[in-house]
Protein backbone atom coordinates (compact mmCIF):
# COMPACT_ATOMS: atom_id res chain seq x y z
CA UNK A 1 0.00 0.00 0.00
CA UNK A 2 1.03 3.34 -0.76
CA UNK A 3 0.58 6.51 1.48
CA UNK A 4 -1.09 10.02 0.76
CA UNK A 5 -1.29 13.16 2.30
CA UNK A 6 -4.97 14.45 1.85
CA UNK A 7 -6.22 18.17 2.73
CA UNK A 8 -9.23 18.78 3.26
CA UNK A 9 -10.92 22.93 3.41
CA UNK A 10 -14.14 24.36 3.50
CA UNK A 11 -17.09 26.31 5.68
CA UNK A 12 -16.85 25.13 8.62
CA UNK A 13 -19.76 23.10 9.79
CA UNK A 14 -21.16 19.80 11.39
CA UNK A 15 -20.05 16.51 9.49
CA UNK A 16 -17.08 17.40 7.49
CA UNK A 17 -14.68 14.75 9.03
CA UNK A 18 -17.37 12.11 8.47
CA UNK A 19 -18.31 13.10 4.81
CA UNK A 20 -14.02 12.57 4.00
CA UNK A 21 -13.89 9.24 6.26
CA UNK A 22 -17.24 8.29 4.21
CA UNK A 23 -15.47 8.86 1.17
CA UNK A 24 -12.27 6.85 1.90
CA UNK A 25 -13.90 4.46 3.50
CA UNK A 26 -15.79 4.02 -0.08
CA UNK A 27 -12.63 4.03 -1.56
CA UNK A 28 -10.83 1.10 0.70
CA UNK A 29 -8.26 3.51 2.21
CA UNK A 30 -7.26 3.26 6.25
CA UNK A 31 -6.50 6.94 8.05
CA UNK A 32 -3.65 6.65 9.52
CA UNK A 33 -2.84 9.86 11.05
CA UNK A 34 -5.39 12.98 11.40
CA UNK A 35 -5.60 16.52 12.28
CA UNK A 36 -8.01 18.88 11.91
CA UNK A 37 -8.94 22.60 13.06
CA UNK A 38 -11.28 25.10 13.00
CA UNK A 39 -9.39 28.80 11.67
CA UNK A 40 -12.08 31.28 12.83
CA UNK A 41 -15.00 29.85 10.50
CA UNK A 42 -12.88 27.89 8.30
CA UNK A 43 -12.17 24.19 8.27
CA UNK A 44 -8.82 22.40 7.75
CA UNK A 45 -8.20 18.95 7.83
CA UNK A 46 -5.08 17.04 7.03
CA UNK A 47 -5.35 13.06 6.69
CA UNK A 48 -2.62 10.71 6.12
CA UNK A 49 -3.85 7.57 4.37
CA UNK A 50 -3.28 4.27 3.06
CA UNK A 51 -4.42 3.76 -0.26
CA UNK A 52 -5.20 0.23 -1.45
CA UNK A 53 -2.72 -1.81 -4.03
CA UNK A 54 -3.33 -0.95 -7.54
CA UNK A 55 -5.52 2.51 -6.64
CA UNK A 56 -3.65 5.39 -8.16
CA UNK A 57 -3.84 8.76 -6.23
CA UNK A 58 -5.04 10.74 -9.23
CA UNK A 59 -7.80 8.28 -9.20
CA UNK A 60 -8.85 8.55 -5.45
CA UNK A 61 -8.56 12.45 -5.55
CA UNK A 62 -11.09 12.33 -8.56
CA UNK A 63 -13.46 10.53 -6.29
CA UNK A 64 -12.85 12.74 -3.14
CA UNK A 65 -13.54 15.70 -5.62
CA UNK A 66 -16.20 13.67 -7.09
CA UNK A 67 -17.87 13.57 -3.26
CA UNK A 68 -16.52 16.64 -1.80
CA UNK A 69 -17.05 18.94 -3.63
CA UNK A 70 -20.52 19.38 -4.07
CA UNK A 71 -20.38 19.77 -0.24
CA UNK A 72 -18.17 22.90 -0.86
CA UNK A 73 -15.00 21.30 0.65
CA UNK A 74 -11.93 21.70 -1.68
CA UNK A 75 -9.37 18.70 -1.70
CA UNK A 76 -5.26 18.48 -2.15
CA UNK A 77 -3.35 14.88 -2.25
CA UNK A 78 -0.01 14.88 -1.93
CA UNK A 79 1.81 11.41 -2.67
CA UNK A 80 4.45 10.62 -0.08
CA UNK A 81 7.18 9.04 -1.69
CA UNK A 82 9.43 8.22 1.31
CA UNK A 83 8.78 8.23 5.04
CA UNK A 84 10.95 11.38 6.51
CA UNK A 85 13.00 10.05 9.22
CA UNK A 86 12.62 11.25 12.62
CA UNK A 87 14.75 14.45 13.91
CA UNK A 88 17.90 12.34 14.94
CA UNK A 89 18.79 14.93 17.93
CA UNK A 90 17.24 14.12 21.15
CA UNK A 91 14.92 17.34 22.22
CA UNK A 92 13.31 17.94 24.82
CA UNK A 93 9.32 19.32 24.92
CA UNK A 94 8.47 22.93 26.08
CA UNK A 95 6.07 25.09 25.80
CA UNK A 96 5.73 28.83 24.52
CA UNK A 97 3.14 31.42 24.96
CA UNK A 98 3.01 34.91 23.63
CA UNK A 99 0.56 37.22 24.93
CA UNK A 100 0.60 40.99 23.21
CA UNK A 101 -1.38 43.40 20.92
CA UNK A 102 -1.80 41.81 17.02
CA UNK A 103 0.49 43.56 14.50
CA UNK A 104 2.33 42.18 11.27
CA UNK A 105 5.57 40.06 12.71
CA UNK A 106 4.70 38.61 15.46
CA UNK A 107 4.58 34.77 14.11
CA UNK A 108 7.38 35.75 11.74
CA UNK A 109 9.51 37.32 14.82
CA UNK A 110 9.38 34.17 16.94
CA UNK A 111 9.54 31.48 14.31
CA UNK A 112 12.86 33.28 12.99
CA UNK A 113 14.55 33.29 16.41
CA UNK A 114 13.28 29.54 16.45
CA UNK A 115 14.62 28.67 13.47
CA UNK A 116 18.23 30.55 14.63
CA UNK A 117 18.34 27.89 17.59
CA UNK A 118 17.46 24.57 15.52
CA UNK A 119 13.65 24.66 17.27
CA UNK A 120 11.48 22.74 15.82
CA UNK A 121 7.82 23.91 15.64
CA UNK A 122 5.67 20.38 16.39
CA UNK A 123 2.18 22.81 17.50
CA UNK A 124 1.37 25.81 16.82
CA UNK A 125 -1.94 27.57 18.03
CA UNK A 126 -2.62 31.59 17.16
CA UNK A 127 -5.44 33.52 18.03
CA UNK A 128 -5.54 37.01 17.10
CA UNK A 129 -8.63 38.71 17.77
CA UNK A 130 -7.69 42.18 17.66
CA UNK A 131 -6.57 45.03 19.50
CA UNK A 132 -4.47 46.32 22.40
CA UNK A 133 -5.93 43.46 25.04
CA UNK A 134 -3.34 41.43 24.97
CA UNK A 135 -5.76 38.07 25.90
CA UNK A 136 -7.38 38.76 22.77
CA UNK A 137 -4.40 37.76 20.87
CA UNK A 138 -2.33 34.75 22.03
CA UNK A 139 0.21 32.35 20.40
CA UNK A 140 0.84 28.82 22.07
CA UNK A 141 3.95 27.24 20.18
CA UNK A 142 4.82 23.79 20.92
CA UNK A 143 8.49 23.06 20.42
CA UNK A 144 11.79 20.68 20.46
CA UNK A 145 14.16 21.98 22.06
CA UNK A 146 17.40 20.11 20.95
CA UNK A 147 19.27 19.03 24.13
CA UNK A 148 22.66 20.74 22.85
CA UNK A 149 20.71 24.09 22.59
CA UNK A 150 22.09 26.31 25.59
CA UNK A 151 18.78 27.28 27.37
CA UNK A 152 19.83 30.12 28.97
CA UNK A 153 20.87 32.06 25.95
CA UNK A 154 17.99 30.77 24.07
CA UNK A 155 15.47 31.94 27.02
CA UNK A 156 17.45 35.21 27.04
CA UNK A 157 17.01 35.52 23.14
CA UNK A 158 13.23 34.85 23.69
CA UNK A 159 12.33 37.22 26.28
CA UNK A 160 14.45 39.94 24.26
CA UNK A 161 12.62 38.99 20.75
CA UNK A 162 9.47 39.52 22.63
CA UNK A 163 10.17 42.50 24.26
CA UNK A 164 11.35 44.10 20.79
CA UNK A 165 7.88 42.81 19.30
CA UNK A 166 5.60 44.02 22.20
CA UNK A 167 5.05 40.82 23.83
CA UNK A 168 5.15 39.00 26.84
CA UNK A 169 6.30 35.75 27.02
CA UNK A 170 6.97 32.34 28.41
CA UNK A 171 8.98 29.09 28.34
CA UNK A 172 7.99 25.83 30.19
CA UNK A 173 8.67 22.34 29.86
CA UNK A 174 5.36 20.84 28.31
CA UNK A 175 5.33 18.50 31.57
CA UNK A 176 5.21 21.52 33.73
CA UNK A 177 3.01 23.38 31.37
CA UNK A 178 0.49 20.07 30.96
CA UNK A 179 0.29 19.72 34.92
CA UNK A 180 -0.68 23.51 35.56
CA UNK A 181 -3.26 23.98 32.91
CA UNK A 182 -5.17 20.84 34.42
CA UNK A 183 -6.32 23.01 37.53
Amino acid sequence: MSKVIITVLGCDRPGIVAAVSMALFDCRCNIEDVSQTILQTEFAGIFIVSVPTGMKPEDLLTALEKRLHPEGLSVFLKEVGSVCAPSPLEAEPFVITTLGPDRLGLVAGITGLLSDFGINITHLQAVFRGGEDPRRNVMIYEVDIPIGVDQNAFRAALYDRARELGLEASLQHRDIFEQIHRI
